[in-house]
C-alpha cells in the first residue's frame, strides 16, 4: 500500500536541479548525432537488438540532473589521470553553486559536467521497466547502486551482459571466440564460397539472393515473385546505374535507368526491369495474365517455394592483387556450383539428428504480431507470418542456416567459461536478425536489412541469405556481431563521452568509473517488486498504452537463447504475455487494463521510492486524453509532477504539435516527486494559476531560450501539470470534484490559445491578496488581457482615499451597476453577481432578475470564487432558487 501523502522522515526535501530546468538545446544536439552514431557513443547498448531502447546521453542528462543535490556527496574525476575533485579546478562551493545555478532561464551550468567522470556517493537507483537497460547503464557510471527488473528474459539477459561488461577479461572473450571459430568456420565458410568470375578462384559469397515461387492457380506456371529486377544500384564508377537481372536468362547487366525498356545483352530478351510478377499482395501470371492474391495462392499450394537466383561475392585473391574494388567484389548469377553448394548443405542438414537439438522445434504461438487477422480488435494489424504457412521458428530459416546456426550454437555450448559462452551467445542471437529468411537487400546501401527493419515479421517475397560466419565485408555476421560485443565490453570497462565543442564533437579521455560496478537484477512483473522507501531514484522508460508487444517478437530470439540458457524464466516455449502491461487484444487486454496495470505499477514504485526520492521517466503518447490518465495515476498513487521537458528519445526527431487543430505527439520527460499534504482549491482560481504558470514559463523560455514553440509548450505543460498535482483530487467545480482529464483539457487550451484572463480575473486575485494595493494590481495585469485604466473604468477599484477594491458594498461600483442595469447595458457575470449580492444584503428581490437573465455556468463559478476569496457565502447560495422567491 503506498505511503500517505506527506508522510515522511522529517528530511528536508530539496528542489532538484531536474525540476529547476533541463538542456533541452544540448541534449537535442548531441542526441541528433548519436541517433545517428550509437556504435560510437554507447556501443554497450548496440550490442543486442531491444525495441524503443532510449539514447545514453538522454539517460545520462536525466541521471546528472537528477542524482547530484548535495555537493558533499559529490566527486568529479579528472579523467585519464585518476583524479579527484580539485582537478576539476572546483571546490565545494563552486559545485554547489553549480547545483543551484540551474533554472528555467538557465540550466547549463550543471550541463558543464556532462563530459566529466562525475560520481555520486550512496546513491541507489531502481528501473522497473529496465527493457534494454540504458538508465542502469547509465545510472552506474555515476557510481550508484542500481536495480533493474524486467517482465522479458530476453531483456533479462541482455541487460545482465551489459551490466556484467566492466568486470568481464578480454582474453577470456577472445580466447572463447578463437576455440568456437577452429571448432566451426572452415566447415561454415565451405557452404558460403563461389568461383570468382575474375580469378576464377574461390571467393567469398557475402549474400545470396533468393526469389520465391509458386505455381499459377490458372495455368500452373511457375512465378517468380519480383517485384521489379533490380539486384543492386552500381558501385565505384558505375554509381549511376543500376545492376539489373533478366528474366529471361538471369544474367546481371549495368542500365543506365531501371524504369526505361532494356535489352539483355547476353540472350536479347527486351523488357523493362521495373516491372516485375508482383504489385502489392498480388501476383500476375506472364503466360496466362492471371492477377491472384499471393497469400491465397500460398495457402492452396501447402508454401512458397525459394530458389537462388544471384549472390554477392568478395575475392581475396583479387584483393591480395591490388585490383580494383569493382574486380574484387560483385555481383553474378548463381551457377551450378551455387546451387549444388546449398544442396550439400541440406543433405547434411537432414542427416545430422544431433544437430537438431539446438534448434527450436516450438510452434510460433498465436498473436497479434504472428496473425492480426484473427482479432477482431488489432493493433498494429497487417501481420500474417501464420497465414503465410509459417508454422514453427525454425521455419523462419532455410536448412543452410539451420545447419551452420546449429554447428555454431553447438560450439558455444562447449565453452566451458560459462561469462563467455554466454557473450558468445549473447553475439549469436544478435546475428541471427540478419541469418533467416525474412531479411531483404538494400539496393542503395548495397547491404542486408534484417528481420526486424519495423516491429513485425514480414515475409519476404525476395530475401537475401547471409554468410553465416561472416568474410572480410558484409554486414549482420556471426563475427560482425561479435566485434560489438568486443567493442561493447571495451567501452564498458573505460567508457569514453562525447560532446560537442564549438559544433564539434569531441572524445574524452577513458572515464575510470566502469559499468555495472554494483548491479541486481530482477526478472517478473513489476507490480510484484517488494521495496519500502529504498531508492533515491526511479528512472524508468515504462510501457505505453499501444506499445510494441515485446512478448511477441523477442520470441525470434528467445527461442534459440533458452536452448543454452538455464535461468529461472527461460522454462517456458515463449516470453510471457498475459503479464505484460499493453493493450494486446490477443489477451483480450484494453486500453482501461493498462490504465489500471500501470496505475498499480506507479504504486509499486511510490512504495520503493524515498520520501524525497525522485521518478523520472520518459514517455511517449499522442493522444490528450492519454496524458490525463497518465497524471491521473500519478497523482491517483501519491507523486506530484514536478517538471516536463521535450527530448528526442529515440531514432527520429519528435515533433510537438501543441497548436490548435494538430495532434499532439511527443517524447517528453516527466518528472515527479512524492506528494505533500493536498490543499482544496477552487476551479477559478487554479484556471488563474494555471494561466499565470504557462505565461511566466513562456516569458521566462522565449526571453532567455533558444527554443521552438512546442518545446515551450511541453515545459509549460510541466509547469502546469506541477500547480494541478498540488490539489489532485481536491478541485471544486460547480460543487463537482474535476478529474485530471478535464484539467489537461483545460491546460492544453491554454497552451493552445494563451493567456485570456481579464479584469474580472484580476479582480478575483486581488480579493485573494492580503493588504492589496496599486502595485499588485499593475503584476497582476502584466500578461493578461486586463488593464489598470479598463478596471478603474468598471469602478474595480478607486484610489480617492486609498487603494480600495470595488466590491457590491462600495458605492461607487454598486452605482456603476445599478446605471448598467437602469441603462439596459450589458453586463458582466461579475456585475449581476455583485448586484444580485446587493439586493439580497438590503433584503429586496432578486427573483425577477434571476428570472430573466440567463443563469450560466459561468456565473456559478463565479459566485463560487468570490465565496472562495472573500469567505462570503452568500455568493454560493444567492443563486438558489429558495433565495429567489424571498
Amino acid at each position: 500500500m503506498s505511503k500517505e501523502i506527506g508522510q515522511g522522515e522529517g528530511r528536508e526535501r530539496k528542489t532538484l536541479p531536474i525540476e529547476r530546468g533541463y538542456p533541452i538545446e544540448q541534449v537535442n544536439e548531441i542526441v541528433d548525432r548519436e541517433n545517428r552514431a550509437k556504435r560510437y557513443y554507447r556501443p554497450l547498448s548496440t550490442m543486442h537488438k531491444w525495441w524503443a531502447r532510449r539514447l545514453g546521453s538522454v539517460f545520462r542528462t536525466i541521471c546528472l540532473y537528477s542524482l547530484l543535490d548535495d555537493s558533499d556527496a559529490i566527486s568529479i574525476v579528472d579523467t585519464g589521470k585518476n583524479g579527484t575533485l580539485a582537478d576539476f579546478g572546483a571546490g565545494r562551493d563552486e559545485v554547489e553553486e553549480i547545483l543551484n545555478q540551474v533554472d528555467l532561464s538557465d540550466s547549463t551550468s550543471l550541463w558543464e559536467l556532462y563530459h566529466k567522470d562525475v560520481r555520486v556517493d550512496d546513491k541507489k537507483v531502481l528501473d522497473p521497466f529496465m527493457g534494454g537497460g540504458t538508465s542502469l547503464m547509465e545510472a552506474s557510471r555515476f557510481g550508484a547502486s542500481v536495480v533493474g527488473n524486467d517482465l522479458n528474459p530476453v531483456a533479462w539477459f541482455v541487460t545482465k551482459k551489459e551490466l556484467e561488461a566492466g568486470s568481464t577479461d578480454l582474453e577470456d572473450l577472445n580466447s572463447a571466440y578463437e576455440e568456437v571459430k577452429q571448432e566451426v568456420h572452415e566447415s561454415m565458410d565451405y557452404y558460403y564460397s563461389t568461383s570468382c568470375p575474375g580469378c576464377e578462384k574461390s571467393a567469398d559469397v557475402m549474400y545470396y539472393m533468393w526469389v520465391n515461387e509458386l505455381d499459377c492457380t490458372s495455368c500452373g506456371e511457375t512465378v517468380s515473385l519480383f517485384k521489379d529486377y533490380r539486384v543492386a544500384k552500381g558501385r565505384y564508377d558505375n554509381s549511376d546505374k543500376y545492376n539489373v537481372l533478366c528474366p529471361d536468362c538471369e544474367s546481371i547487366f549495368l542500365v543506365d535507368e531501371w524504369r526505361d525498356p532494356c535489352t539483355c545483352p547476353d540472350c536479347k530478351f527486351e523488357f523493362t526491369p521495373a516491372q516485375g510478377n508482383v504489385d502489392g499482395a498480388d501476383y500476375s501470371c506472364d503466360e496466362c495474365g492471371q492477377r491472384y492474391a499471393v497469400m491465397d495462392a500460398v495457402n492452396e499450394q501447402d508454401g512458397l517455394k525459394p530458389r537462388i537466383y544471384a549472390l554477392e561475392y568478395y575475392c581475396g585473391h583479387c584483393d591480395d592483387r591490388g585490383l580494383d574494388r569493382s574486380e574484387v567484389k560483385g555481383y553474378k548469377q548463381a551457377e551450378e556450383m551455387d546451387i549444388e553448394r546449398y544442396k550439400e548443405a541440406s543433405d547434411e542438414w537432414d542427416e545430422s539428428p544431433e544437430l537438431k537439438s539446438y534448434v527450436p522445434s516450438s510452434e510460433i504461438p498465436l498473436g497479434i504480431k504472428t496473425d492480426s487477422a484473427a482479432f477482431e480488435e488489432s493493433v498494429g494489424g497487417g501481420h500474417n507470418l501464420l497465414r503465410y504457412g509459417y508454422e514453427k521458428w525454425s521455419d523462419l530459416f532455410n536448412d543452410r542456416q539451420l545447419l551452420c546456426l546449429s554447428k555454431l550454437l553447438e560450439a558455444i555450448d562447449g565453452v566451458e567459461d560459462e561469462n563467455a559462452r554466454e557473450y558468445l551467445l549473447l553475439a549469436f542471437s544478435d546475428s541471427l536478425m540478419f541469418n533467416n529468411t525474412f531479411t531483404i537487400y538494400n539496393l542503395q546501401g548495397h547491404k542486408i536489412e534484417g528481420i526486424f527493419r519495423g516491429n513485425y515479421f514480414k515475409p519476404s517475397k525476395e530475401f537475401v541469405e547471409n554468410h553465416a560466419w561472416g568474410t572480410k565485408f558484409g554486414r549482420g555476421t556471426f563475427k560482425k556481431s561479435w566485434d560489438k560485443i568486443i567493442a561493447g565490453v571495451e567501452w564498458a570497462k573505460e567508457p569514453v563521452e562525447r560532446h560537442i565543442v564549438d559544433g564539434s564533437t569531441e572524445k574524452t579521455e577513458p572515464f575510470s568509473q566502469p559499468v555495472g560496478e554494483n548491479f541486481e537484477l530482477h526478472r517478473g512483473d513489476a507490480r510484484d517488486l517488494d521495496f519500502e522507501d529504498e531508492f533515491d531514484a526511479v528512472l524508468t522508460d515504462p510501457p505505453y498504452y499501444n506499445n510494441v508487444i515485446y512478448s511477441e517478437l523477442s520470441n525470434f530470439f528467445y527461442v534459440w537463447q533458452r536452448q543454452l540458457l538455464q535461468y529461472d524464466g527461460f522454462e517456458q516455449e515463449s516470453t510471457p504475455r498475459a503479464e505484460s502491461i499493453v493493450t494486446n487484444p490477443a489477451e483480450g487486454k484494453t486500453e482501461e487494463d493498462f490504465e489500471e496495470e500501470l496505475r498499480q505499477s506507479f504504486s509499486v514504485v511510490h512504495d520503493a521510492l524515498k520520501q524525497d526520492g525522485v521518478l523520472a521517466f520518459t514517455y511517449h503518447h499522442s493522444n490528450v486524453e492519454s496524458w490525463g490518465e497518465l497524471l491521473e495515476a500519478l497523482c491517483d498513487v501519491g507523486f506530484e509532477v514536478t517538471a516536463t521537458y521535450p527530448v528526442t528519445a529515440d531514432t527520429n526527431r519528435a515533433t510537438y504539435k501543441l497548436t490548435e487543430g494538430d495532434a499532439v505527439s511527443f517524447d517528453i520527460i516527466i518528472v515527479a516527486r512524492p506528494a505533500k499534504t493536498r490543499q482544496q482549491i477552487s476551479w477559478n482560481r487554479l484556471r488563474r494559476n494555471i494561466y499565470r504558470t504557462a505565461q511566466k514559463t513562456r516569458q521566462r523560455l522565449e526571453e532567455n531560450r533558444d527554443l521552438s514553440r512546442g518545446d515551450i509548450g511541453v515545459v509549460e505543460m510541466g509547469r502546469c501539470f506541477h500547480e494541478y498535482s498540488k490539489h489532485h483530487g481536491e478541485v471544486e467545480r460547480a460543487g463537482e470534484t474535476m478529474t485530471a482529464k478535464e484539467v489537461v483539457d483545460e491546460i492544453y487550451g491554454v497552451i493552445q490559445h494563451g493567456s485570456d484572463i481579464g479584469e474580472i480575473d484580476v479582480f478575483l486575485d486581488l480579493l485573494e491578496t492580503p493588504d492589496a494595493s496599486y502595485d499588485d494590481l499593475n503584476k497582476l495585469c502584466r500578461g493578461t488581457n486586463a488593464t489598470p485604466e479598463r478596471m478603474e473604468d468598471m469602478r474595480l477599484y478607486r484610489m480617492d482615499d486609498g487603494f480600495k477594491l470595488g466590491t457590491w458594498d462600495d458605492e461607487k461600483r454598486t452605482a456603476y451597476i445599478q446605471s448598467r442595469v437602469d441603462g439596459d447595458e450589458e453586463l458582466t457575470d461579475l456585475d449581476k453577481a455583485q448586484f444580485l449580492r446587493y439586493r439580497w444584503e438590503h433584503g429586496k428581490s432578486v427573483s425577477e432578475y434571476l428570472s430573466e437573465w440567463e443563469i450560466t455556468d459561468d456565473l456559478r463559478e463565479l459566485c463560487e470564487g468570490l465565496a472562495d476569496a472573500t469567505g462570503d457565502d452568500t455568493y454560493r447560495n444567492i443563486l438558489e432558487s429558495r433565495l429567489s422567491d424571498y
